[in-house]
């Protein structure tokens, strides 16, 4: 829990409430200004396919704090449909991505 808090702690934070209950959240990590990093976007599994994430999204990518992003990236094993509608694409230069992971 601890490392759960620190994350959210250091992120600009959404949720998506339906009669004052969190159905949904969603993080962003950015700076502001060049980059913006979606993470950790879930709908509780009663209230799927109804839209509700459509609604969070639709809200992140609008949010005026993040209005001057220049970059905006996410990764997704299953939701490509839902990003495609806000404009998120493969990579145009994959190549020249590249990840360390320390577990």
């Amino acid at each position: 829990m601890e490392e759960v808090q620190i994350t959210i702690d250091h992120s600009f934070c959404f949720g998506i409430f339906l009669d004052n209950k969190q159905i949904g959240f969603a993080r962003v990590i950015t700076d502001y200004v060049v980059f913006a990093y979606v993470m950790d976007v879930f709908i509780t599994e009663e209230h799927r396919g109804k839209g509700y994430s459509s609604i969070l999204i639709e809200r992140m990518i609008n949010e005026p704090a993040l209005k001057d992003v220049k970059i905006w990236r996410l990764a997704t094993t299953d939701a490509h449909f839902l990003y495609n509608k806000f404009g998120f694409t493969a990579l145009k230069s994959p190549e020249k991505m590249m990840e360390k992971v320390v577990l």
